[in-house]
């Protein structure tokens, strides 16, 4: 796997680069402001990049649109987002320039290294890995959501939730203290609510979550 890196912090972008490594995977470059995104991603067709949503000039949200410009360039990129506060309109923005292959984590998640390799691994895989935080702000507006998602049951909106964060059917049975049995039933439930076409799993899972995120936004 061949990740880029972009954060404007020297030190916690070496730090991530360092860690990325050390974890066996391929950093191909890095960058520190959007335009060396865009330069980075051009010149070495990463599978993903990691970038931070706030970069210069402005520290808004320059990392976000050097992104999109790069998967609107390269549909197959893959982005993980780091930010230091829950702002859920980046995610559905991110969404609105493609299909999975994205990813909203908190800077603070980075020092949990499995936790946040795994869900590096998940973006580049074409899935979603998203903050339980930003999934909980998420989880508050749902009552804004289509008619589809309104027919969801609590219970079938956890386990929505759950996989939005990346959670395999069995972590999701962990969490919520179910069977494994009872999960999957959940998750076909949400797949025939939200109308999604048999085939796949996994694409049906993506397909669930993007319908779930775009509804919040």
């Amino acid at each position: 796997m061949r990740v880029v890196v972009v954060e404007d912090h020297a030190l916690l972008r070496e730090g991530i680069v360092a860690l990325l490594r050390e974890q066996g995977l391929d950093v191909v470059a890095q960058a520190e402001d959007g335009d060396g995104l865009r330069r980075i991603v051009d010149g070495h067709r990463p599978d993903v990049a990691v970038v931070d949503v706030r970069l210069p000039p402005g520290f808004t949200d320059e990392g976000l649109r050097a992104a999109i410009a790069a998967r609107e360039r390269h549909p197959g990129l893959a982005v993980l987002v780091l930010s230091q506060y829950v702002e859920p309109v980046y995610t559905s923005e991110l969404l609105a320039s493609g299909g999975g292959g994205v990813g909203y984590l908190l800077k603070e998640r980075v020092g949990d290294v499995r936790g946040f390799v795994d869900a590096l691994r998940r973006v580049a895989a074409g899935g979603t890995a998203l903050d339980r935080e930003v999934v909980a702000e998420l989880v508050r507006d749902r009552d804004r959501g289509d008619d589809a998602l309104a027919a969801l049951t609590p219970r079938e909106r956890e386990v929505l939730a759950l996989m939005a964060e990346g959670r395999t059917n069995g972590g999701i049975a962990d969490a919520l203290v179910v069977t494994p049995k009872a999960v999957e039933k959940h998750v076909g439930n949400v797949f025939a609510k939200l109308d999604l076409p048999g085939g796949d799993g996994d694409h049906r899972r993506v397909l669930a979550v993007l319908a779930f995120l775009r509804a919040g936004g």
